[in-house]
């Protein structure tokens, strides 16, 4: 009895490289170090906060500036009279970001589906870095200080930076189809923890010389950054001309199931296509969806919601971690920094397997919901982790893995799965619009979360930090529970369908 063409099942990876030529590896690498590039600027921020309080305070309460005279004259132009003031407003200046960067992920998602995804992305990238260069290093050459300036610098900031993550996912979602689409989007979107590696590098070299130089450095890389991909992105496969994947007739029958959309019904058309949802058979540009439209697309919200607590936590890791490490255990700072990045290195393993299964299993929840399920046991093992960095390193890693894993992979493969769904192929545009909806959801839940952590830290303690971590994992599970029900019964279906068939 001959299985049936919906259960034929090809490798993730046979698909991917069938079909792979230099093209897909110049667009993987532009997108890749273009966000790298904007994540670096963020990162460059968080680690020039000392001297920037420095700065802005007295010199008189630096230990290590020299004693001016006049005192009117050397210190009438400092913004805070002592340093937990200034400590204060950078924090702010934290919150302001995320949140403007949530609502332009709203809009850039939109944007980016009407206009050309290139032109949104190098304008982003650009702008982004004189924003950038004006806060940091034109101000403190012009020694202009003034609080109001640098909150609209950054509101700024935050909604250029939000037009980098729908547009890269776009473009990405256009050259790789659903056949290994786990395994590349889960090893591209390490792209994030590059940049704060190259971020924190880059500042590093040149902050001896003055905080200003660091953001000199970033925003100059960033700026070229932008030029490159104007001239150098191709948005789809369309623009040279290479033809969508699975439309050999020939290999349709044994293409059909690897080249599906994940997100999509049970039913799909014989010739729906891995590639080009920017760009389709007709020489018209497809009509852009609507924002509320995109939300009422099956999964988007349930994933939206799970991502806002998912992001929560992870984010929470990235600005708290270093700063628990020092106070709980006591361990100096630089040494804190560098044990931090072990969570980095399980998020990026835990997010190119996890991508790898679900390619093989052609279901995304169902991985998700395990991974989560052994974060919650291993958020509950790390918070009672021993004074010993060997195994602190380890526990964090693991923690990692599960953790950053799902968040990379709702980030970009799912998101990318969600924007492809029968409802909207071949007449619309939906990708950058679901990726700054699904984004820009988890970017107002981790924006919340910094303010819950530093509440409830101050009040409770560092245990209850954890438990409100496994609070909001467990809430990640619960909001995309009916997506794993479903997932789940169509795997069961189709085991029964291929013993009977046998």
């Amino acid at each position: 009895m001959p299985v049936p063409g919906s259960f034929w099942r090809q490798p993730a990876n046979r698909g991917l490289v069938s079909h792979c030529t230099h093209h897909h590896i110049v667009v993987f690498l532009l997108t890749f170090f273009s966000y790298s590039l904007l994540h670096a600027s963020r990162k460059t921020f968080s680690n020039v906060k000392v001297s920037i309080s420095s700065q802005w305070t007295p010199s008189c309460l630096n230990s290590t500036a020299p004693e001016l005279r006049p005192y009117e004259l050397w210190n009438s132009s400092h913004l805070f009279p002592n340093a937990e003031e200034a400590t204060l407003f950078l924090g702010t200046l934290d919150t302001i970001f995320l949140f403007s960067y949530a609502v332009g992920l709203f809009v850039s998602g939109i944007v980016g589906d009407r206009l050309n995804l290139r032109w949104v992305l190098s304008f982003g990238m650009c702008s982004s870095a004189l924003v950038v260069f004006s806060f940091g290093t034109l101000t403190e050459w012009l020694h202009f200080y003034n609080k109001w300036f640098y909150c609209c610098l950054w509101v700024v900031n935050g909604l250029l930076q939000s037009t980098g993550w729908p547009c890269v996912v776009a473009v990405m979602g256009n050259w790789f189809g659903k056949a290994g689409r786990g395994f590349v989007f889960g090893l591209w979107s390490a792209c994030a923890s590059v940049g704060n590696i190259l971020g924190a590098f880059l500042a590093s070299c040149v902050l001896k010389y003055g905080y200003e130089y660091a953001f000199l450095v970033t925003a100059s890389v960033q700026f070229a950054g932008g030029v490159i991909v104007f001239f150098g992105l191709l948005t789809s496969p369309k623009e040279v001309g290479l033809p969508e994947l699975g439309a050999d007739e020939d290999e349709v029958s044994v293409e059909e199931d690897a080249n599906r959309p994940l997100m999509g019904s049970d039913d799909v058309d014989d010739d729906d296509r891995n590639y080009s949802i920017q760009a389709t058979d007709n020489d018209d540009q497809p009509k852009a969806i609507g924002f509320f439209q995109a939300c009422c697309l099956p999964g988007v919200v349930l994933y939206s919601l799970a991502y806002a607590c998912l992001k929560m936590v992870n984010y929470s890791f990235f600005f708290w971690l270093p700063f628990y490490l020092s106070n709980n255990f006591g361990w100096k700072e630089a040494e804190a920094d560098q044990l931090s990045i072990w969570y980095d290195v399980g998020g990026i393993i835990g997010g190119t397997i996890q991508g790898l299964i679900s390619d093989v299993l052609q279901k995304r929840a169902p991985v998700l919901a395990v991974s989560l399920l052994f974060a919650v046991g291993s958020l509950f093992g790390y918070s009672r982790s021993p004074n010993s960095k060997p195994i602190n390193a380890l526990i964090m890693a693991i923690t990692g893995f599960f953790i950053g894993g799902p968040s990379n992979m709702i980030s970009s493969a799912i998101s990318a799965d969600l924007g492809r769904q029968d409802v909207v192929k071949g007449s619309s545009e939906a990708l950058a619009t679901v990726t700054g909806i699904v984004d820009g959801t988890g970017s107002i839940g981790a924006a919340v979360g910094q303010y819950l952590v530093s509440l409830i830290q101050e009040n409770l303690g560092w245990m209850w930090v954890f438990y409100f971590f496994i609070l909001m994992t467990s809430s990640t599970v619960l909001f995309i529970s009916p997506l794993i029900v479903r997932e789940i019964r169509l795997l069961l279906h189709e085991r029964r369908l291929r013993m009977l068939a046998e």
